[in-house]
This record gives C-alpha cells, structure tokens and sequence, in this order.
C-alpha cells in the first residue's frame, strides 16, 4: 500500500520541482536576455568644466531637458535613503508592486474622494517616466503596474533605483539628482549636505515646489516645501538618531539657485569644444577642459575695458587666446568682445575665423632663413628699394633706412629684408613652411608669391597661436588642446632649436610701445610681434610671455577697415594690459626652464657689418651662430690704406712712416652709399688706389697653414665619429691676435693666433680648410677623412 501510494505522490513533486524550474529559467531568461541599459532610455545633458572642476555650461539634453547620469555610487547615501523613506519604504522587498499601497491609495482618492493619491511604488514611477504613462486612470494605472513588473524582470534593483533617482523631475525642465544638485546647489550629488538632500528627496512628489520663492532677493525653498522637507526629517531621525545634531542646520534659509543664473561661461570656448564633440562622437556627459575660468575672466575683463575705453577710435571689437605652451591646452578665449551683441556679430567666434595676418608671419622668414645657413641675428640687410620679379613692395613707413641687421628689420617690422630673406628660402619655402604646419584651407603657392610673407594669406588666431607656441617650444609644433583628456603630445619638428631660441631671443628686444625707457631686468621677458593686414582691417599682437602664448586681434567681422587698425597702436597696448594683468594676478608667473641649444654659440661680430671684426672694426658685438651653418666672413667693411701726409692720397711702397700714414675707410656697396646719401649720413668715399704694385697697401705676411697636412687623408673609426678630432693650426704675421677658420665655407671657430683649434668630423668625404686673419689674408687646402672599422 505504501509502496502504491509513494508512486500516486512522486509525479506531483516531479510536476511541481518541473514547474519551479521552469519559473525560474523565465526569471533569468528575462533577466539575462540582451536588452539595453535603462541610461541609454534618457538622453543626457553635458556638464562643461575648467581645469579646476568649476562649471563653465550645463548644456540641455537632446529632449530640453537637464539630466546628468549619475552612477548610484555617485550620489549620497543621505539622498538615496531619504528618497526610500518618503517614497517606497518596502522597494527592495516587493516585485515593483506594491498591493497595500494601490488599496490604499483606491481607497483615499475613490471611495473617500480625498486628494488623489497613486500608491505607486520607486518601479512604477519609473515605468510612468520611460513609458510616458497617463496613470491618472484604473486602465493606466493597470498599465504602469505591469510595466514595473516588467522592470523588475529586466533589471536588478540597483539599476531601478539609479534610474529614478536620474529621471525623477526636480521643477521645470530639471530632471534627476545629477542635473538638481548642480544647478540648484552648484556640486555633485555626492557633496550633498544632508538638508540639501532631503530637500531634493521630497521634489519630486511635487516638481512644482522646486522652484526657489525669493527672500530678500535670494532664492531660498518655500514654505511648502520647507514643510515637506522638515516632516522627512522628523522620520529620518526616527531612523538615524545619531543625526539629531543636525537639527540647528534645517533652521538655516536654505538657497536654491535659480536656473537662470545657471553659469554660462567662455561661451565661445565652450561652443567649440562641443561642436568638436559632435564631430568625433564624444558622448561624455562631464567633459573637463584646458579652460582656466580665472585666466578667462582676466581676458574679458581687459577686452571689455580697453573696447570701452577706445570706441572713440572706432574699436568695437576685439578677440583674444592664450595658451599654455607646456600642455598646449587653451588657457582663456574670447572670441568677440561682446558674445551678446549682434551689431558687432558677438556670436562669431574671432578665433576661429581666417584673416589676413600682416606682418605676425614674419618671424618664421627668419628662422627658416637661420636653418637654411642664409643668415645670423645680426647679418646685415639692405632696407632700399628692390624690385622682385613684377613684385615690388614697400614698407610700412614708405620709407627705407639702408643697412640694418636681420634683428633690426624684424624689430621695426621692415618689408623689404624680409621678402629678401623669403625670395632666398629653398626647402622649405614660407608656403610650404606654412602647409606643413597645418595652415588651412591654403591657396596655391603661385597664387600668393611673395606676397605671403606679408600677410597675402589668411591664417586664424588658433593658427597663429599654435605657431608662436612652436617658437617658445624650441621648434616642436604641437597641437592645441581644449580637453584635459587629450594627450600631449610630442610633436612635429618644424624648426631646429636654434633657430627657434634665435629668433625668440629677436622678439625678445623688441620694446614695448608705451616705454620710454627700456624695460626693466626685472620685468618677465616678452617676446612679441605686431601685424597689420591691406586696408587696415585686422590689427594683431602675437607673442609669448612665461608659459604662455598670447594673440590679440582688433578688426571688425564684416572686414571694414579703419585707419586706427595697426598692430602696435591698437592691438600692442591689448596685448600688455593682459600680460600685465596677468603678472600682477599671479605673482609667481614665470617662464618654464628651458635649456640653451646644444649647437649654438655667441660669436664676436663687426657690428657694422654683422661678419666676423678685422684688426680695423672700430666697435665690436656679439650674436647668436650656429656653428657649421650660419654663414659669416671676415669682415672687409674697413679696410686700412696707407696715405701721404701732405696730398693725403695712397702712397706707393715702400712706405716712408715719416711722411704717411694710415687711415681707415669704409667700403659700402653702391646701393647702400646711396641710401646713406639720400638719408643726409653720406660716408667718405674711399680714394682710387694708385698704379702701383702694392699702393696704399699695408705690409705684412697671410697666415700659412700647418696642420692638417697639404694632401692628407685622415683615417677615423666608424664606431668614433663624433667623438675624433682634427688638429688646425697656422702660422701667422707678428701683428696677428686672432684667427678665424672654416670648412667648406662654414665658419666652425676662432682662436688665438698661435693655438689649435680641434675640430670633430662628421661624414666622410673630402673638405676645404681655409683659416683667415684679422685683415682678410688667408689661406686654404682640401682635407681628406675616410672610415676604417
């Protein structure tokens, strides 16, 4: 009998045990079935910060609405519990329904017809909000009640509760506790005192209440919600004892801040970093920038003065960027003077707009010329009238001033030597330089010509900013940043160190516009340039100070020019206010430690004709060389004759020192005479030389050179070049101090007469030593180096 009955018994717990299975295979297969995550049902805003996590834009989601995402372990504990306490107390019990709650919320709002009450739990208030649900019905209500169980089906409790939290409205178009917290408190919902959070847990039962009444003309929590917030407080401390302490804070005014005054800040930056977003894909809801909010506050407050204080001028606008040059990351932009002014089309971002350049390009005509060995800091140029091709430009001053160094002419921004310097440029030329570099949306090179070295192209202020920062990065171009998040990278080397140290060293001399004097040791060095576009519509001031690269333009956005547009009358004085405010703002401002160039040296120079002195060169200076490259001679500027005293004319030898002497004159091209002529400085013509052999010549003996060996071959082990040395030495005249040698016409170093100069080869091949003396003489011979192993 029992054996019968256990048989009658087995099938029904195999049935129910099947049944349980089964259950629990839908459980988890509705629960492991590939669905999407309950974020990706709300679109998100973007929260913009500075540097130092200040907010710059809180910007609408795609649906107008505020909403941040914000992980549960993001948002304070205080709020979470005070949301469960006055809103779902059983939610992690129940399977997203709760019967007691829908009976007695049927009973309140229908049979006692008391105020409308849903009952509805955390789950279904979720379901209302991604399904859009009209619950005001038993239909709807029937509706929201199976997509909750459909939630809790799909989704884990956690995944529920940090939905609501990020969907719940806060008032107005404000939706979840990430968007709340920092538009009404300006932090993080994990920096939430716990006031401020019960607060946000009681709003959303009435988003309305959110909104801030005014007191005293703040915005502070009405009573109502004041209300709401205490009586959750009297709960919470039924709960939490331990919290009656914080009793005096609930009696404080508590200020909401009003969406209106929601920080909109660098609107110009903050614009370009999310349409670059759009562009790349970003989706990132925080997105924290290169921005300094204190530097860019510095940058509008100077425009907005100086625009005001100089409207009588015709200046309305003006734009300004800085840039780190350690990082490369934007630092302050301000792109028009007035982002809310359409009469000057405030809304136009000036630093991304394409203008006319000027003079701000010429700098890099001289450090090509500097690695190309066409030129030194203080070779002479000729500021005369020249004509190149059809092409004949003129300076800015109509005016010409003859010989002046290559330092002088890009100090005082003269034309003529810098399109000299640019017609001489091989490989790189400026335009290729400039394509290189990453300049867009560039013509053809034929289209511009020479023109483009002063201003015949277009380039933005990003541009221009990206390239002075090159110069104060030794050479390396590298790529501005506008996100924390992007690397900083290395670089492109468009430029040689030295060049770049030589050219910034140039700037450096430049004075500014309002000293009398020169400036002070003192003051932090600035190095800068001006420029001013055809027709006077765009003024610039580009240059570097500390770790920073600063650009200035003054113009208008619809290209109407003004006489008032030069770039050392209006954008010079732009340029100083900022990098001195910026000086006096932060006293510790100063220029990142960067090493000299391993290949550069200071060399004596003829300051008259920027070559190496001669015995004869009445004043002496110094400037940076590249040894190897810069091109440079013995000066043959000065030269001595030997003169009768009575007829003053050159002797014939040999030379009585009873009745002449020596006199020294200056030989100046013939186009440079002129010049000196036509400016009232003419130079005393040099005599004619007499018939005879020697006439007006000076005695004496050119040196003779005795090491390397005439003919010789050095033999260097591969594994040693760079380290092997050549020994030069020379004999030379009695009156001799000083020699000067080079190889294949490359100047590589002076010593006393008398002593070795060592040389280091690099290459194999044959070289032609030439050492010269004080008075030209010189003397010459190849030299061999081969490799052994």
């Amino acid at each position: 009998m029992k054996r019968w009955l256990s048989r009658l018994r087995w099938p029904r717990w195999h049935n129910v045990l099947v049944a349980l299975l089964l259950g629990a295979a839908v459980l988890a297969g509705c629960r492991w079935w590939p669905h999407d995550p309950l974020r990706a049902w709300l679109p998100s805003s973007t929260a913009v910060y500075d540097d130092r996590g200040q907010l710059l834009r809180l910007t609408l989601a795609s649906d107008d609405r505020y909403r941040l995402w914000v992980p549960l372990e993001d948002i304070s504990p205080a709020l979470v519990d005070g949301v469960l306490l006055h809103e779902d107390r059983w939610f992690r019990w129940h399977p997203g329904v709760s019967a007691w709650g829908l009976l007695r919320g049927a009973w309140v709002t229908y049979v006692r017809h008391g105020n409308p009450q849903g009952g509805s739990t955390v789950t279904m208030q979720l379901a209302r909000l991604l399904w859009h649900l009209d619950t005001r019905s038993p239909g709807g209500k029937l509706v929201q009640a199976l997509r909750a169980v459909q939630l809790e089906l799909q989704y884990s409790k956690h995944d529920i509760l940090e939905a609501y939290l990020n969907a719940a409205p806060y008032g107005r178009n404000v939706e979840g506790v990430g968007a709340a917290s920092l538009a009404y408190f300006s932090k993080p919902p994990a920096r939430l005192t716990l006031p401020e959070a019960l607060t946000l847990a009681v709003i959303p039962q009435e988003p309305a209440r959110g909104l801030p009444g005014s007191v005293n003309g703040t915005g502070v929590i009405d009573k109502a919600l004041r209300a709401s917030r205490d009586r959750l407080f009297a709960r919470w401390i039924a709960k939490h004892p331990g919290d009656a302490s914080a009793r005096p804070l609930f009696d404080l005014p508590l200020r909401l801040r009003p969406l209106s005054r929601l920080p909109f800040e660098a609107p110009h930056f903050v614009e370009q970093v999310l349409a670059e977003r759009r562009l790349t894909g970003g989706d990132d809801m925080r997105v924290t920038t290169t921005l300094d909010l204190g530097l860019q506050h510095s940058l509008e407050r100077q425009v907005r003065q100086y625009v005001e204080h100089t409207g009588a001028r015709g200046i309305r606008n003006a734009a300004a960027l800085l840039v780190d040059t350690r990082d490369m990351g934007i630092k302050a932009m301000v792109g028009s003077a007035d982002y809310f002014d359409p009469a000057i089309f405030g809304q136009v971002n000036g630093t991304q707009a394409k203008r006319s350049p000027g003079s701000t390009l010429k700098p890099f005509i001289y450090a090509l010329g500097f690695d190309q060995g066409i030129l030194h800091p203080e070779t002479v140029l000729r500021d005369v009238p020249s004509a190149f091709g059809p092409y004949t430009p003129e300076n800015f001053d109509g005016r010409f001033l003859g010989p002046v160094t290559a330092t002088q002419a890009l100090v005082r921004s003269r034309n003529i030597p810098a399109v000299q310097v640019a017609a001489r440029l091989g490989n790189p030329n400026l335009y290729q330089f400039l394509r290189d570099a990453g300049i867009s949306r560039m013509q053809t090179e034929k289209h511009y010509g020479l023109a483009l070295v002063l201003g015949g192209g277009e380039v933005t202020m990003q541009e221009l900013a990206s390239l002075y920062a090159m110069l104060a990065n030794r050479g390396e171009l590298r790529p501005l940043r506008t996100e924390a998040t992007q690397p900083a990278t290395k670089g492109t080397r468009l430029l040689s160190e030295e060049a770049s140290f030589m050219v910034m060293d140039m700037l450096r001399q430049n004075p500014r516009p309002d000293d009398a004097v020169p400036a002070q040791p003192s003051r932090l060095p600035v190095y800068w340039k001006t420029g001013t576009s055809w027709g006077f519509r765009d003024a610039w001031t580009a240059g570097a100070f500390g770790p920073y690269v600063l650009v200035v333009w003054i113009g208008n956005f619809d290209s109407t020019g003004n006489p008032a547009f030069v770039g050392v009358d209006a954008a010079a004085p732009l340029f100083f206010r900022i990098a001195d405010a910026l000086r006096a703002e932060r006293p510790g401002l100063a220029e990142p430690v960067r090493r000299n160039p391993p290949n550069l040296r200071r060399v004596a120079i003829c300051l008259a004709s920027g070559d190496l002195p001669n015995t004869w060169c009445p004043q002496v200076g110094s400037t940076w060389f590249i040894p190897g490259k810069s091109p440079i001679k013995v000066s043959t500027v000065h030269r001595p004759l030997v003169v009768e005293n009575e007829t003053g004319k050159p002797a014939c030898p040999p030379f009585d020192p009873g009745t002449t002497h020596t006199e020294v004159y200056e030989y100046w091209p013939s186009d440079l005479a002129r010049v000196f002529a036509q400016a009232g400085m003419p130079r005393r013509t040099p005599p004619p030389l007499p018939d005879c052999q020697g006439g007006g010549q000076p005695p004496g003996d050119p040196p003779k050179i005795t090491s390397p060996l005439k003919g010789s071959t050095y033999q260097v082990r591969a594994s040693r070049f760079g380290a092997d040395k050549v020994a030069f030495t020379a004999t030379t005249d009695a009156g001799v101090r000083t020699l000067y040698w080079f190889v294949d016409n490359a100047y590589v170093g002076s010593v006393p007469a008398g002593q070795v100069l060592m040389w280091t080869p690099e290459r194999t091949g044959r070289f032609l030593v030439r050492v010269v003396d004080a008075r030209g003489a010189s003397d010459g011979r190849e030299l061999g180096i081969g490799a052994v192993q």
